[in-house]
C-alpha cells in the first residue's frame, strides 16, 4: 500500500468509526426505510460484493488470466480495498444510528471487524515485507563484503590462524569495532576483526530475516481471519436483504 494510498484509506477508515460512533448524538428511525436511505442500501451492498470478485478472480487461473490482461491485479486490489471501506460507510448511513435488531448490530459488527482486520493486515504485511527486502539487500552487501575479505585473508596465513584463535566469546567481543568509526577507520582495522564483525553481522541479519518471515506466517494465518470474517458478514447481509424484503416490501407482493 502506498503512502498516499494508505492515508486516504486510513482517513476512510476513520470517518467509518465516526460515522458508527454518531449514534450517541443523532437517530433517525425512518431514514433506513425512506428512498435516500435505500438508495444508501442498495449501493452499499453491492460495493461490500466486489470485493467477493477479487477473491473470486484472484483464486481462479483462468478468470484471473483473462481479467488481468485487460486490468492489473494491484489495481484490483485497490478496487477491492476502496470498496470494502466505501461499502460500510454507505450502510452505516443508511441505518440512521438505529441500531435496534440483534441482526443490524451484528451485521454493523462485523462490518467493523472486516474493515479493521483488512485494513491492519495490509498495513502490517506491506510493512513487512519492506522489511525483508531492506534486510535481504543488506545481507547481499554483508556476505559480498565477507567473501572479500576470505579473498584476501587467504593471502595472508598468519591472518587466518589470528581468525581462528578469535573464536571464542572474549576474542569475538575484543575483536568488534567501537561504535562510531568511519569506513577510512574501519578499512585500517586488522582484516580478522573485520571478518569476525562482518561475520556477527551476517548473522544477526540472518536472524532478523527469520523472525519477519515467522511474522509473515502469522499474518497470513490473519489474512485467512479476515476471508472467514467477510463470508461471515455476507451471511449476515443476505439475511438483512431477506429480511427488509420480507418484512418491508411485502406489501407490494
Amino acid at each position: 500500500m502506498k503512502e498516499a494510498e494508505r492515508t486516504i484509506i486510513g482517513g476512510l477508515v476513520t470517518l467509518l468509526l465516526v460515522l458508527w460512533l454518531g449514534f450517541e448524538f443523532h437517530t433517525s428511525p425512518r431514514f433506513a426505510g425512506s428512498l435516500a436511505g435505500g438508495v444508501f442500501a442498495v449501493t452499499g451492498s453491492l460495493l461490500m460484493l466486489v470485493p467477493l470478485v477479487y477473491l473470486v478472480i484472484k483464486r481462479i487461473k483462468p478468470l484471473k488470466a483473462l481479467i488481468t490482461a485487460h486490468v492489473s491485479m494491484p489495481t484490483l486490489l485497490a478496487i477491492h480495498i476502496y470498496a470494502g471501506v466505501l461499502g460500510p460507510i454507505l450502510a452505516i448511513l443508511h441505518t440512521g444510528h438505529k441500531f435496534e435488531s440483534h441482526l443490524g448490530i451484528a451485521l454493523t459488527a462485523m462490518m467493523l471487524l472486516v474493515v479493521a482486520s483488512g485494513f491492519v493486515g495490509r498495513y502490517l504485511m506491506r510493512m513487512e515485507s519492506q522489511e525483508i527486502q531492506e534486510k535481504q539487500k543488506w545481507l547481499s552487501e554483508l556476505t559480498a563484503a565477507f567473501q572479500r575479505i576470505q579473498e584476501e585473508i587467504k593471502l595472508h596465513p598468519t591472518a587466518a590462524v589470528e581468525l581462528a584463535s578469535r573464536r571464542g566469546l572474549f576474542g569475538r567481543r575484543a575483536a568488534r569495532p567501537s561504535a562510531g568509526q568511519d569506513a577510512a577507520a574501519i578499512a585500517t582495522i586488522p582484516l580478522t576483526t573485520r571478518a569476525l564483525h562482518l561475520s556477527e553481522s551476517i548473522a544477526d541479519v540472518e536472524y532478523a530475516i527469520r523472525a519477519h518471515e515467522t511474522f509473515k506466517r502469522v499474518f497470513r494465518a490473519w489474512l485467512k481471519l479476515h476471508i472467514v470474517l467477510s463470508f461471515t458478514l455476507y451471511l449476515l447481509l443476505g439475511l438483512h436483504i431477506w429480511t427488509a424484503i420480507h418484512f418491508g416490501l411485502r406489501w407490494f407482493s
